[in-house]
């Protein structure tokens, strides 16, 4: 059953499945999903990689497509949306950070989170979302010229410029030294904290998953284990 909780979820996803058809094989990735997401938490999804975190979060994303079952936006049936509505969902309510920073290399770093704001109605200012995440002096360097931390925050910066809702972080750590990413982590509490987003942080590292209000454990497609943190553990203080 979906989660109980005593406001309206931010999203709402019943019985979701997604299977990949490649010729005559059928791969079924997500079974019988029924998951809350509550407005302003921290939800850290954990499972091994092949377990299907990582299509559920394109899901909610609008990035990708449910075979089965039915996904809510607030009171709206994201599982209805048409082509248009599906890209203004995306424009306007999320915000992606990924493993890899998927930075343009021959954009300044400030550019890089200019032209995030470009297709937003209500963007942050752009040397704001910088200075957010520390690298107000670096607003002028390439890519090629920062740090793997550095360009991770770049795109924690680019993907908060947007104002979004709802944070979406696929392994946001995964390509980080140990303190680089609890400073990574550190922001992504913060934008929860002090910001008032919704932020969702798939990971494989069950050490990460202490710094969220809750965690969902995956296996073979399906949640099999749900559980609350009465207590998050700061950055700071988890090791890995």
């Amino acid at each position: 059953m979906a989660d109980d909780s005593e406001s309206p979820p931010l999203l709402r996803l019943q019985d979701v499945g997604k299977t990949y058809h490649m010729g005559e094989v059928s791969v079924e990735v997500l079974k019988h999903v029924d998951l809350d997401v509550r407005d302003g938490e921290l939800l850290a999804i954990l499972g091994p990689s092949g377990s299907g975190k990582s299509t559920l979060l394109n899901i909610i994303g609008g990035l990708d497509h449910a075979t089965a079952g039915r996904v809510w936006y607030r009171d709206r049936e994201m599982t209805a949306f048409s082509p248009r509505e599906l890209t203004n969902y995306r424009r306007e309510t999320i915000g992606f950070v990924f493993q890899f920073y998927n930075l343009v290399p021959n954009l300044t770093a400030r550019e890089n989170v200019l032209v995030s704001t470009e297709i937003s109605r209500r963007p942050l200012d752009v040397d704001e979302a910088l200075r957010l995440v520390g690298l107000e002096e670096r607003v002028d360097h390439f890519p090629s010229q920062m740090s793997g931390g550095e360009q991770q925050r770049v795109a924690i910066a680019r993907a908060l410029a947007k104002n979004p809702e709802l944070l979406l972080c696929d392994e946001p750590t995964g390509a980080l030294d140990f303190d680089t990413g609890k400073r990574v982590l550190r922001l992504l509490v913060e934008a929860k904290q002090k910001m008032g987003k919704t932020v969702i942080v798939i990971t494989h590292n069950a050490a990460i998953a202490q710094v969220a209000d809750r965690v969902i454990r995956f296996r073979s497609g399906e949640i099999v284990e749900r559980h609350e943190n009465a207590q998050p553990t700061p950055p700071e203080e988890i090791t890995w």
